[in-house]
């Protein structure tokens, strides 16, 4: 298994060191709230790892991988306004801490403090960086309006669905595994590669965070479970079991997700057993398993030895198989 250690390390004393409390204090307070909440900071440490893993040395990457923390930390702080959602990683949201007008602002300034981070990298490399993340927090911003599109459409399919967390969870992944590989000078299709690796794998990882939504642990989890049922969102989970389901089943489905009840326990506990009774919480851990293979077999076009590629399948693995 990869040891994460020594990056998570580098890139906590690189925060700290860069990410600092100033005047005015209200702006930047929440910023470095939501950056020490902790939480896994799997992206960035995807970009240190590949940059390591590519024979560079990954400190090179570390305000590559700082930008990509940044990026999402403000995309967490913004998404969390829309859901109106109480808890991130299992503390008050900033917007909760402080207000929405905090939120936003704190969240915006994020966004700036991320695209100055690449302003230390030579001309080309910057230029590489800074043209991957603007596609990035497009297609980010895509993949979110296509998610709140979908809270007001009836006729959502399987493919929109996957293109949505494609686009909102996924290129953010593969986007930080190719910064390390930008920043390590690897090969044209090195990093192409590299990419739809972590690309596969970010859907994989959104199919698993949508699953451990409905059926994790609420004290290992660090949201709030049932939230997507909550917020009525059209999941695989939820999309799977509208397509299996017998007519009553589906009309059952089809009115919870259209309440909004002020106790929600009973609409989550009757649509978890829907999601089981259709077969579509064994059908998402089974598309979770596929988009994890998808990953794997990119490995074979990636020039690196084998015992990394070895380390970055155990990797797939291990994140397939989360529980937080």
């Amino acid at each position: 298994m990869i040891q994460l250690q020594k990056y998570s390390d580098a890139l906590l004393e690189h925060l700290d060191a860069t990410v600092t409390v100033k005047e005015p204090v209200q702006l930047y307070e929440p910023i470095k709230y939501i950056l020490t909440l902790g939480g896994k900071r799997l992206r960035p440490l995807l970009t240190l790892m590949t940059a390591d893993f590519f024979s560079s040395d990954f400190k090179k990457s570390m305000n590559a991988a700082l930008a990509v923390e940044l990026f999402h930390n403000f995309s967490l702080i913004h998404d969390d306004i829309m859901d109106d959602a109480p808890l991130r990683r299992g503390r008050m949201t900033v917007h909760e801490k402080w207000d929405l007008n905090t939120g936003i602002l704190s969240g915006d300034a994020m966004l700036i403090l991320a695209y100055q981070l690449f302003e230390d990298y030579e001309p080309q490399m910057f230029q590489q960086l800074a043209k991957l993340f603007s596609k990035t927090a497009l297609e980010v911003c895509e993949g979110q309006q296509y998610d709140v599109d979908f809270e007001t459409r009836d006729d959502v399919t399987i493919p929109e669905y996957i293109k949505m967390i494609e686009y909102k969870t996924a290129v953010l992944i593969g986007a930080a595994m190719q910064m390390g590989a930008i920043v390590a000078g690897a090969s044209e299709s090195c990093k192409e590669n590299i990419y739809d690796f972590g690309k596969y794998l970010g859907i994989a990882f959104q199919l698993q965070d949508d699953y451990l939504d409905a059926f994790g642990n609420p004290e290992t989890f660090g949201k709030q479970v049932g939230g997507d049922i909550i917020a009525n969102k059209k999941t695989f989970l939820y999309l799977t079991a509208l397509k299996n389901s017998s007519v009553s089943d589906a009309e059952i489905l089809r009115n919870h997700f259209e309440s909004t009840p002020e106790n929600p326990s009973e609409k989550i506990e009757i649509v978890k057993q829907l999601f089981k009774q259709t077969g579509a919480a064994e059908a998402t851990e089974k598309e979770i398993e596929r988009y994890t293979e998808k990953a794997i077999s990119v490995l074979n076009e990636i020039k690196i030895s084998e015992d990394k590629k070895e380390e970055l399948q155990d990797f797939a693995g291990w994140l397939m198989k989360r529980k937080v």
